[in-house]
């Protein structure tokens, strides 16, 4: 099946109620793993390449050719987008590159800085055929830069949105990036407030420390798109560890990373189902 726009994706997901679960890819076995996940359980699936996993790799076009392929090659629709990039030239690296979708993060940025430079980015966008996420109210853990309690004001984003054009929208609303613990509350007030306010897909960052009955809340109260990394990471990276402690003379690297590449598609397609059956 050839690689679907992700707003095709989003839209299925607006029209069910439902939400639809946004994977992040660190290297080839992750990418495979969340495909894999997907078609397990005959669900789609966006594949989301962060500005730090391009710093990983060195470059965005290695990494993005490759899942880009096997998009192609999936038994079941599959999306490619752009994930936090601070970075405006990275934007129209991914746009150039065929990404159905990018998200510009200027949520660090004054909000009048915020709204102009993703109007330039929506602009581009536009022109490819592709759609934008932006972020309003900054998601927790980045880079020590978020201050608890921080919250995605309705009537600010109503604004941001009519004023950019934006497809999407990530709101702080009590999830924070990179958590180990899964003990994060939502709030559900806030997600149904914003969800009434907005005629854009609500985005939730940070869903790594969200409990699953959290996130089915989560999901009823109006959210759409459900970003994990971490929490997947920790999947991938148990297994290896396994799998090294029982072979200590292994040296071949494709057996313990196959055995990561299986824990994390079992969890990626149990979590799709989790957000649709929401």
């Amino acid at each position: 099946m050839p690689l679907v726009p992700t707003s095709q994706i989003l839209d299925q997901a607006v029209a069910g109620n439902y939400g639809q679960g946004a994977f992040n890819v660190i290297h080839l076995e992750t990418a495979q793993a969340l495909i894999a996940g997907a078609q397990q359980v005959n669900r789609p699936v966006i594949l989301q390449i962060s500005e730090n996993c391009v710093k990983y790799h060195g470059s965005l076009r290695p990494i993005a050719l490759a899942a880009l392929a096997m998009a192609d090659e999936a038994a079941v629709p599959v999306a490619l987008h752009l994930d936090h990039a601070e970075d405006e030239v990275l934007v129209y690296q991914a746009l150039d590159l065929g990404f159905g979708s990018v998200m510009y993060d200027g949520a660090k940025l004054p909000f009048e800085q915020n709204v102009e430079a993703t109007r330039r980015v929506v602009a581009a966008a536009r022109r490819a055929g592709a759609s934008v996420e932006a972020e309003l109210g900054e998601i927790g853990g980045k880079d020590g830069a978020h201050a608890p309690g921080v919250r995605t004001d309705p009537d600010e984003a109503v604004q941001f949105v009519q004023s950019t054009g934006v497809d999407s929208l990530a709101v702080a609303v009590g999830s924070s990036h990179a958590m180990l613990e899964r003990g994060a509350s939502l709030d559900l007030g806030l997600i149904a407030a914003l969800h009434e306010a907005v005629d854009v897909p609500l985005v939730l960052h940070g869903s790594s420390g969200v409990p699953d009955e959290t996130l089915v809340a989560g999901i009823r109260a109006g959210m759409r798109k459900i970003n994990v990394s971490t929490h997947l990471n920790g999947y991938f990276t148990r297994a290896v560890r396994e799998w090294l402690a029982a072979n200590e003379q292994a040296v071949d690297s494709r057996k313990y990373l196959a055995a990561g590449r299986k824990a994390m598609s079992a969890e990626a397609g149990r979590m799709l189902e989790l957000f649709a059956s929401a």
